[in-house]
């Protein structure tokens, strides 16, 4: 999990509080019921976005993990499926949401390494462990990464979208508009997000999972692949 800058999100802030004073006028009669009418919609399409965020509860998530991971996901991912299933009760998240972070973060390379200094299985910052962890442990990875993932999905009030945000992109960034949002973690949403969709629907192919494997995810792959042999 890598992080944006959060100055964006402290930009938007800024305007808000700087928006905030209302002039003193009373409004002429059509015009009271105009911005009612205006308010009402605006309510109203904040409501309807939000119930059709997908929200998953503690029950969906045990079914799932009594079910198993979708079989769409790549071998390399595959092969952790037994401790994916148990991480995901564990930290009470969905195995196929698990399974998606980790494909799209290692694919299963116990090693992996990004250019910001991310590392393991679920791709962790440095600061997030304590001194003496060794962040490719396994158990250790899972236990940063994905505590980290459950407080993103219950900072988003359970929408997968600001899950993924949050856990890509830092959670107070993914508070903010989505055109705010670092292009990189646009990108990680559009990729997991596809993904994850596809595996609720217990789907056995996933053409978001090839768009991400053909735009270079095969390399991480390979090394995984490699690493397991």
């Amino acid at each position: 999990m890598t992080y944006s800058s959060p100055t964006s999100y402290s930009r938007t802030q800024a305007a808000e509080s700087s928006s905030g004073c209302l002039r003193r006028f009373l409004l002429p009669p059509l015009a009271v019921v105009l911005v009612s009418a205006l308010l009402a919609f605006g309510l109203t399409r904040i409501d309807t976005a939000q119930a059709s965020a997908p929200q998953i509860s503690a029950q969906e998530n045990a079914k799932a993990a009594k079910k198993g991971l979708a079989p769409l996901f790549t071998p390399e991912v595959m092969a952790w499926e037994d401790k994916i299933l148990a991480w995901s009760t564990v930290y009470q998240l969905d195995p196929n949401l698990v399974a998606t972070v980790m494909q799209i973060e290692s694919c299963g390379y116990v090693d992996a390494e990004s250019g910001s200094g991310a590392m393991g299985l679920f791709q962790v910052m440095p600061y997030h462990f304590q001194e003496g962890e060794d962040p490719f442990l396994p158990e250790v990875n899972a236990f940063r990464g994905l505590k980290y993932l459950r407080q993103a999905q219950e900072s988003g009030g359970g929408s997968t979208r600001l899950t993924l945000a949050g856990y890509n992109g830092g959670i107070n960034a993914a508070r903010a508009a989505e055109r705010y949002w670092a292009y990189e973690t646009q990108r990680y949403v559009y990729w997991g997000l596809g993904i994850y969709r596809d595996a609720r629907s217990g789907l056995d192919y996933s053409p978001r999972l090839e768009e991400w494997l053909a735009a270079g995810g095969s390399g991480l792959c390979k090394l995984a692949r490699q690493s397991q042999k």
